[in-house]
C-alpha cells in the first residue's frame, strides 16, 4: 500500500467512525430528552446518565472529525535512507529473529491497524511513546530501550 492509498483508508476508517459515533451521539440524547426518562424522584438518574453518554459520544465524534481534517491537511513527505523519520513516514522496524513491524506516523488516531498484503500497518503519533523514539532516526538506526510490551529490540530496515 503506498502513502497515498494509507492516508485514503485512515480517512475512510475515520469517516465511517464518525458517522457510527455521530449516529450513537444522537441516539443518547433523544434517549437522554425522551419523557420515559425524565427521573420519577431525586434519586432517578436515568436521564442524567443518558446525558453524559451523549455528551461522551459528541466529544469523541469531535475528536475524529479533527483526525479526519488533519489527514486531509496532511502533506505526505518524501524520504530516503538518510532522510529522519518524522511525522507522514512509514517505518519498517525489524527484530534479531526477522519479525517486522510498520508504523505509520501520522498526526491522529494512534492504534488504528490497517490490513495489507505487505503485513499489518499501525498508525502511531509523534506524541506516542514509540512516536517520541522513532523521531530523528534513519534507516541503520536501533530504536532505544527495548519494546516495553516484549523486550525485543528493534532496528530501522526501511523509512518510505
Amino acid at each position: 500500500m503506498t502513502k497515498p492509498q494509507l492516508v485514503v483508508a485512515i480517512i475512510a476508517r475515520l469517516e465511517s467512525d464518525l458517522a457510527l459515533f455521530t449516529a450513537a451521539a444522537r441516539q443518547a440524547h433523544a434517549a437522554a430528552t425522551h419523557e420515559e426518562c425524565q427521573p420519577d424522584n431525586k434519586y432517578d438518574t436515568t436521564a442524567l446518565e443518558a446525558s453524559y453518554l451523549a455528551q461522551g459520544q459528541a466529544n469523541r465524534a469531535q475528536e475524529i472529525r479533527q483526525g479526519v481534517e488533519a489527514y486531509r491537511a496532511l502533506e505526505l513527505q518524501a524520504f530516503d535512507a538518510d532522510t529522519p523519520i518524522r511525522q507522514s513516514a512509514l517505518v519498517t522496524l525489524a527484530d534479531a529473529a526477522g519479525g517486522e513491524r510498520r508504523l505509520f506516523i501520522g498526526p491522529r488516531a494512534g492504534g488504528m491497524k490497517l490490513a495489507d498484503p505487505a503485513g499489518e500497518i499501525v498508525v502511531i503519533t509523534p506524541a506516542s511513546p514509540l512516536g517520541k523514539r522513532l523521531l530523528g532516526l534513519t534507516v541503520g538506526d536501533e530504536l532505544p530501550g527495548p519494546d516495553a510490551g516484549t523486550g525485543t529490540r528493534y532496528t530501522v530496515v526501511a523509512v518510505s
